[in-house]
C-alpha cells in the first residue's frame, strides 16, 4: 500500500471549529472530511484521478477489517 502524503493546512480558526463540527456528525475525523470534500470537488471538475483509491466508509472500521489481525493474531482471519 503506498503512503499517505502529508500536508500542513493552516485554517482560520471559526473555519476549523465549522469543519470539525461537520466531521463529527458524519462519524469522520477532520482529517478525513478535508480529504472527502477535496474528492468530491475533484470529481465534480473531472480532476479525480481514475486511480485515486476509494476512502473508508464513514464510522468505526469493522471489528476484523481486512488486513487487522484477529483475537489470535492471525491477519488472514
Amino acid at each position: 500500500m503506498a503512503e499517505r502524503k502529508s500536508i500542513l493546512l493552516r485554517l482560520d480558526p471559526a473555519v476549523h471549529d465549522a469543519l470539525a463540527r461537520w466531521a463529527a456528525d458524519e462519524l469522520r475525523s477532520t482529517n478525513a472530511q478535508i480529504e472527502y470534500l477535496l474528492r468530491q470537488a475533484l470529481q465534480a471538475e473531472g480532476r479525480l484521478p481514475g486511480n485515486a483509491k476509494r476512502m473508508r466508509r464513514p464510522g468505526r472500521p469493522s471489528r476484523n477489517a481486512p488486513g487487522e489481525p484477529d483475537e489470535a493474531g492471525d491477519p488472514t482471519a
